[in-house]
C-alpha cells in the first residue's frame, strides 16, 4: 500500500502538469483568436480606389540571379501590363551562370510591351546583400527616368495585366508610400501542402495584415516579391543603402519607411503569384532555414523562447489530448482536444485561400513542429559559419531586420 501511494501520487502530479500546460496553451489560442489583429482572417485584400485622372511615371526594379527556369512564366507578365502612364522595367542581372540577362532580352524581343532594360552591377562589395545590391542598381538605372514610383518585384513573380494599375491606384487613393501584396505561392506538391500555407499563417500571425495599414500602428512588414514603393519615400528612407545588410529585406524596407514617417499596406493577393517551385521538403527546409535566426536577431534567447512558444502552442493541444486519454483524465484531453481545434479553425481561412482541403487544418502541430526544426537548423548553420545560404552566397554574420530597423 505505501508503495501504491507514491505511484498514484506521482501519476496525479503528471496528468496535472498535462492539464495545466493545455489550459495555458488553450488561454494563448483565445489571445491569438481575439487579440492578435485578426491575423487568422484572409479579406486584407487590395482595396478598389477610383483610378487617378493622370497615371504617375512607374519604374520595375527586377532583382535576377540565376531565374532562367521561371523568368518566361513571371517577365512577359510584367511586359504586359496595361498601365495607362509610362512604365517600364529594369531587369538587374545579378551575376547569373544560366544565361538569365540574354534570355530577359529575348523574352522583351518575342513579347514586345513595356520596354526592358537589363544591367547587372557586379558582385556585392563587402556588407551589402546581393539582392539589395542589384536593387540599387537597378533604382539607379530607374532614377533616370524620374518615375513617381518603383514597382520591386521578384522575377518569380507572374502578375495579373492590370497588377500595376491597381497598386498604383491603392497607393493613390490610400495615400501609402509602400503598398505590398504578398503573392500567392505555388502549392501543388505534398510538402507544399503542408508547408506554404502555413508559412504564410505564421507570417500574418507575427505581423497582423491589420495593424500595418493603421496610422500610428508599430507593426511593419512587407511581402518582398510585390512591393510598390513611392520613390520620394525610398530617397527619405534611404532605401537600399539603410537595409543593405538585411536578410529579410522586405520587413526591413518596411520599417525603415515607417520609420522616416510613411504610411504602408500589406495584404493577400488575388492576382499575383509565385512560379517557382519548392517541389521537396529540402527546398521547403532551405527556404525556410536561411533566414529564420536572422528573424530572431540571431539571440539564443530569443531562439529559447520560440521553441518553448512553438511546443506550447502548436504541440501541447495533440500532446495533451493523447495523453490525458492514455491517463484517463478527461479534463485534459477535453482542454487539449478545445485549444487545439481552435488552432484549427484559425488555420482554415488560409486553407480556403490556397484552395487546399480542410483536412489539413488538424495537421498544423505538425507543420508547427517542422518549422520549429528549421528554425533550429537556421541556428547551427549560423553559429557553423554558414549563416544565410542563397543560390551560391553565404552571409555569415547578416544584420538583423531589428538591427536595421
Amino acid at each position: 500500500m505505501a508503495s501504491a501511494r507514491p505511484l498514484a501520487w506521482g501519476r496525479l502530479r503528471g496528468v496535472s502538469a498535462i492539464l495545466w500546460s493545455a489550459v495555458v496553451s488553450l488561454a494563448a489560442w483565445l489571445w491569438l483568436l481575439l487579440a492578435q489583429g485578426m491575423f487568422w482572417r484572409t479579406d486584407v485584400r487590395l482595396p478598389p480606389r477610383e483610378e487617378p485622372e493622370v497615371w504617375p511615371p512607374v519604374c520595375v526594379v527586377v532583382p535576377a540571379r540565376d531565374e532562367a527556369a521561371v523568368l518566361p512564366e513571371s517577365l512577359p507578365s510584367l511586359l504586359a501590363q496595361d498601365y495607362p502612364g509610362r512604365a517600364e522595367v529594369f531587369l538587374v542581372d545579378d551575376g547569373s551562370t544560366d544565361g538569365t540577362g540574354e534570355l530577359a532580352r529575348e523574352l522583351a524581343r518575342r513579347h514586345g510591351g513595356l520596354p526592358l532594360t537589363v544591367g547587372s552591377p557586379g558582385e556585392p562589395p563587402a556588407g551589402w546583400t546581393g539582392k539589395l545590391w542589384a536593387v540599387r542598381h537597378g533604382i539607379g538605372l530607374a532614377r533616370a527616368r524620374d518615375p513617381e514610383y518603383l514597382l520591386l518585384t521578384d522575377a518569380d513573380i507572374a502578375h495579373a495585366p492590370d497588377s500595376l494599375r491597381r497598386l498604383v491606384a491603392a497607393a493613390r487613393g490610400g495615400g501609402f508610400d509602400v503598398v505590398s501584396q504578398m503573392a500567392r505561392l505555388r502549392v501543388e506538391s505534398l510538402w507544399e501542402r503542408l508547408v506554404v500555407p502555413a508559412f504564410v499563417y505564421f507570417f500574418a500571425q507575427l505581423y497582423p495584415f491589420r495593424w500595418i495599414g493603421r496610422k500610428g500602428a508599430r507593426t511593419a512588414a512587407a511581402a518582398g516579391g510585390c512591393v510598390l514603393l513611392r520613390a520620394e519615400a525610398a530617397e527619405r528612407a534611404r532605401i537600399p543603402d539603410s537595409i543593405r545588410q538585411a536578410v529579410i529585406d522586405d520587413v526591413a524596407l518596411a520599417r525603415a519607411v515607417k520609420r522616416s514617417g510613411g504610411r504602408i499596406w500589406l495584404g493577400l493577393a488575388d492576382a499575383v503569384d509565385s512560379v517557382r517551385p519548392y517541389p521537396r521538403l529540402g527546398d521547403l527546409w532551405r527556404m525556410v532555414s536561411r533566414s529564420a535566426y536572422a528573424q530572431l536577431r540571431h539571440s539564443p534567447l530569443l531562439l529559447l523562447g520560440t521553441v518553448v512558444g512553438l511546443l506550447l502552442v502548436y504541440l501541447v493541444p495533440p500532446a495533451a489530448v493523447v495523453a490525458g486519454l492514455a491517463a484517463g483524465s478527461a479534463p485534459a484531453a477535453a482542454v487539449g482536444g478545445a485549444a487545439w481545434l481552435v488552432m484549427a479553425g484559425t488555420y482554415v481561412p488560409m486553407l480556403r485561400y490556397y484552395r487546399q482541403p480542410l483536412w489539413l487544418a488538424p495537421l498544423l502541430p505538425f507543420t508547427a513542429a517542422l518549422y520549429l526544426l528549421m528554425t533550429v537548423d537556421s541556428a547551427v548553420q549560423h553559429h557553423r559559419g554558414r549563416g544565410a545560404a542563397w543560390k551560391g552566397r553565404t552571409y555569415s554574420r547578416p544584420e538583423s531586420v531589428a538591427d536595421e530597423a
